[in-house]
């Protein structure tokens, strides 16, 4: 859109902006409507929705990880507690079991192998491959076979954003994590970030991005910055794995997907 003049996006995630605050401000957290353009007709898409970020400062890939089971643990401990809220989650999902830690954790590499083992074929139907994105068909099938919460971990650097942090072992994988659960799929996906100045610049280079508009973004590795991580949660996700809904469209108030923009 023009704005004031200059060319402008809705935004589809306050993560750059929130690694800003780290370095002032330690764990920092945002709740803000997100926007994404692709036209994905799926039972867990919107164009809009409620986006629960988060940057934690001074941590480990494992450390993230164990955050993120804490986090999902306990969340849904409070809303199951609560005098309001739990009732509802019973009479709407009379069947749901609330995830224990610790939860599974599942490399990719592994994944792939396990939908090759049990014949579930990538989207041009062959046996997946190094380098396969893993699609939400596949995905599902994947987490409802096997029906507890799964941290898959780390994901091809091809397939994943410039930001991600490459793995000291193996350079071709990055430390990243998606959060799967029975009947939705993925609710949560985070990584650790890049921390250097030319790694993040190659990033760039590779996925084919101006990084002029994002000097404010590049200068937090320049003038110093510390070992860092985040995620993303989907709020309407976590919503229909929580209350059993069919899709998530039944989890916002006035859902914006591809042909409906009104109310």
């Amino acid at each position: 859109m023009d704005y004031y003049g200059e060319e402008a996006y809705l935004t589809q995630s306050s993560q750059l902006y929130l690694e800003t605050c780290l370095p002032a401000l330690g764990d920092v957290y945002c709740i803000q409507e997100s926007f994404r353009a692709e036209k994905s007709h799926t039972r867990r898409h919107l164009s809009e929705y409620t986006h629960i970020e988060s940057e934690l400062a001074f941590i480990s890939f494992e450390d993230l990880l164990d955050h993120l089971e804490k986090l999902i643990t306990k969340t849904v401990q409070y809303v199951l507690e609560d005098p309001t809220a739990g009732p509802l989650v019973k009479q709407l999902n009379p069947g749901f079991i609330a995830p224990k830690m610790p939860f599974k954790r599942m490399e990719y590499i592994h994944a792939l192998e396990w939908l090759n083992e049990n014949g579930i074929p990538n989207e041009e139907g062959n046996p997946f491959k190094f380098g396969d994105d893993i699609a939400e068909a596949a995905e599902r099938k994947m987490t409802d076979t096997i029906g507890v919460p799964i941290l898959l971990t780390r994901f091809p650097v091809e397939i994943k954003s410039f930001y991600m942090k490459k793995c000291a072992d193996d350079p071709r994988v990055t430390e990243s994590v998606d959060v799967l659960v029975p009947t939705v799929g993925e609710i949560t996906g985070g990584s650790m970030r890049i921390e250097d100045t030319e790694e993040l610049l190659a990033g760039f280079k590779r996925e084919g991005i101006d990084p002029k508009s994002y000097y404010w973004f590049i200068d937090q590795r320049v003038y110093g910055t510390c070992p860092h991580g985040g995620y993303g949660l989907g709020t309407e996700r976590i919503l229909a794995w929580l209350c059993n809904r069919f899709t998530v469209r039944d989890c916002s108030l006035y859902p914006r997907y591809t042909g409906r923009c009104k109310p």
